[in-house]
């Protein structure tokens, strides 16, 4: 079986490379600080930003997953860089390139989100990652990479322990029948790809010809308010209903003072403060593809969360 490269091993990393080595490929895993070793997994520490020794880690492989991301605070400066030295490390081994996305390029949108949609966002972080793949683009269109992007909303499921909304800000309080907080209005429509999900659609993607040189929306259900999902967690969880109350604007300034990543929250709060849906009926009608059922979505991710709650002790 043929080489695959992933760059970063946050959680839709770690879930892809764990996907292709179920699928028998051997993984080469590209961090900045390297990790133990893992059955089938080799894990190489270095920064992807340095093209070249990407470039000789990437050597073989027949394609390289995009994961990584800079703190949110940092992707005006580091996003660049890193989106170059990986186009570069993609045009010289002749690898697939298949890229995370998400949805911020669209910026705030009335409706339901499509890949017609411009990328029109006016904040940083949106224009940003809308230069990311329109550099690759550009580049898959000349002939000189082999580009394909797969946009998720927020991750939600087993492994998902970073971000808050239904991760570890809310699902240990959760499985202890005490309210959470959400970022935003609990009652707006919100999509929640599946971590899962996310990994399928990358790993099927790289060696799909017909998917090559352009973006994809990666199966996920209807949109859900916060509440709602809520609610079906505490519901499968045995707690019963548990309170769902908004975050408190004065809260979330005073924290903002502190904390580089609250800050930059303002800029997506519009995802959180009304309706925010994406559209894949695209790629499901041409690969055949289905979101995992929500209620075996639902199961899987509170039995994880017990269990990792149990065995730890810890959220995150």
């Amino acid at each position: 079986m043929s080489l695959h490269v992933v760059i970063g091993f946050g959680p839709a990393g770690a879930a892809t490379a764990r996907l292709l080595v179920e699928k028998g490929h051997p993984v080469r895993v590209v961090t900045t600080s390297g990790r133990s070793p893992e059955p089938g997994i080799e894990h190489v520490a270095l920064d992807a930003r340095d093209s070249g020794r990407l470039a000789e880690a990437a050597r073989g492989a027949a394609a390289i997953y995009h994961c990584a991301a800079p703190p949110y605070h940092r992707w005006a400066s580091e996003w660049p860089p890193l989106a170059s030295s990986v186009c570069a490390a993609a045009e010289t081994t002749g690898a697939v390139l298949v890229m995370l996305g998400n949805l911020y390029g669209y910026g705030p949108v009335d409706g339901p989100m499509t890949e017609k949609l411009p990328l029109a966002a006016t904040g940083t972080k949106g224009r940003v990652r809308a230069a990311v793949w329109e550099q690759a683009r550009k580049l898959h269109e000349q002939g000189r990479v082999t580009a394909v992007e797969m946009r998720a909303s927020d991750f939600f499921g087993p492994g998902v322990t970073d971000g808050g909304h239904l991760a570890a800000r809310v699902m240990p309080r959760l499985l202890r029948g005490k309210p959470v907080a959400t970022l935003g209005d609990p009652d707006a429509p919100h999509s929640w790809s599946y971590l899962p999900d996310v990994a399928r659609a990358l790993v099927e993607v790289a060696g799909e010809e017909r998917a090559w040189g352009r973006a994809w929306h990666v199966p996920t259900e209807p949109a859900l308010s916060p509440r709602e999902m809520v609610d079906l967690l505490a519901a499968r969880s045995g707690t019963g209903p548990v309170a769902v109350r908004r975050l408190s604007p004065a809260v979330l300034g005073v924290a903002s003072l502190f904390s580089p990543m609250i800050r930059e929250l303002r800029e997506i709060r519009y995802q959180f403060d009304r309706p925010f849906a994406m559209d894949s009926r695209a790629y499901e009608a041409e690969f055949g593809a289905r979101a995992t059922p929500l209620d075996e979505q639902v199961e899987a991710t509170v039995d994880w969360w017990r269990e990792r709650l149990t065995t730890t002790g810890r959220p995150a």
